[in-house]
């Protein structure tokens, strides 16, 4: 990948792994921090006399876990990458991690791969350190070996709960999609089922000291409301994408064309609408005394053009100069077509036919009506 992805604010890249950046937020020296503090009796106890050391050390298991938690996100870009999705980044942050996979899974098979092999990475490694478990020698090794295997055994197992966002929850999502073959579907029962993950966990520290014994601290609550905060809000953004990729296959480029008429570059432009209004075309396209495009009229343009010095103005001078990523296939359409218009953004595009021939010009502002009149 020749350019790097602009970074999100607060981050740093720290590397690359699996052919994509990791990133690390600013939040994550608060949760290394808290961890360094949490750990630090348990190593006092283990190696005492160590004194302002056991944070130092404290902070070295945090990084050691974090390594464990890029092991997570990378066996999803792996498997992402192995699909042929590009993977824009990992980031590491307070919550864990999170890889940012360009575009949607084409086939329940896919999402579910991609999902469940980060939880069963972590597993894995949470097995691997448990079994070492029990040939380590006590000291320090040994408390980074259990906070190790504790750790992600936890963070696979939870990962695995279905509801969006997490990793269970697009297994979920698979799962529905696979049964009623509508992936929207999924996503709302897995986006649905997060939510009430959200509201459990919220509820946790209420029950907490009756199931387990523990006292619940403000700790207990601070940390409930940030997860289900984060859980709500992922689900929610979600069910919200779901929503909007639902209206995707109502736009197709050739249904929404507007019928095209193309004139020499050099005709008056009165001459030109007038020629347009006659044949019933919506659009103008300049082309070469041999027929080929060269440039897309710009309605806007013809509209802030006074009636008066229209017949003084050639055609060509309220036209963009057609270049290649203003010629969009006949047939483009869905997520492809969003994508298209997304990644060079203009007003009007040509869409063309296989044999080269003009299908007709695509109006940004015809493809929002339709996408805004497909949530009616």
């Amino acid at each position: 990948m020749p350019d790097s992805p602009a970074r999100r604010p607060g981050t740093f890249r720290i590397g690359t792994v699996a052919g994509s950046d990791v990133l690390v937020s600013s939040s994550w020296f608060v949760v290394a921090g808290l961890i360094a503090i949490i750990v630090a009796p348990r190593i006092e106890a283990s190696e005492p006399g160590l004194g302002a050391w056991k944070y130092v050390a404290g902070f070295a298991f945090a990084v050691i876990l974090y390594l464990s938690v890029l092991l997570h996100e990378a066996s999803h870009a792996i498997m992402a990458r192995r699909f042929g999705f590009p993977v824009g980044s990992i980031t590491l942050h307070f919550l864990g991690g999170m890889t940012t996979i360009e575009g949607e899974a084409h086939k329940p098979r896919q999402e579910f791969l991609i999902a469940v092999v980060g939880p069963l990475t972590s597993l894995a490694v949470g097995l691997a350190a448990l079994a070492l478990w029990f040939v380590t020698p006590d000291g320090l090794l040994l408390v980074a070996v259990e906070g190790l295997a504790g750790a992600n055994l936890l963070v696979g197992l939870l990962n695995l709960v279905p509801g969006l966002p997490l990793d269970g929850g697009r297994v979920l999502k698979a799962l529905v999609w696979r049964i009623s073959g509508n992936a929207h579907r999924g996503t709302i029962v897995a986006g649905w089922t997060g939510r009430v993950t959200a509201g459990a966990v919220i509820l946790w520290p209420v029950f907490q000291e009756q199931l387990t014994g523990v006292e619940t601290t403000i700790l207990d609550f601070a940390l409930a409301f940030i997860v289900a905060a984060f859980l709500w809000t992922g689900a929610t953004a979600a069910m919200s994408t779901a929503r909007l990729r639902s209206r995707l296959p109502r736009l197709v480029g050739r249904q929404l064309a507007r019928r095209t008429l193309a004139v020499p570059g050099d005709l008056p432009l009165a001459e030109a609408v007038r020629r347009a209004r006659e044949a019933e075309a919506g659009s103008l396209v300049t082309v070469t005394s041999s027929g080929v495009p060269v440039g897309i009229v710009s309605e806007a343009a013809v509209n802030a053009t006074p009636e008066d010095r229209r017949p003084w103005v050639a055609t060509s001078t309220v036209a963009r100069t057609l270049d290649d990523a203003l010629q969009l296939p006949a047939a483009i359409a869905g997520e492809e077509l969003v994508t298209a218009i997304s990644r060079q953004p203009a007003t009007e595009y040509l869409l063309v036919e296989d044999d080269g021939s003009i299908c007709g010009v695509l109006a940004t502002a015809d493809v929002d009506r339709a996408f805004r009149a497909g949530g009616h």
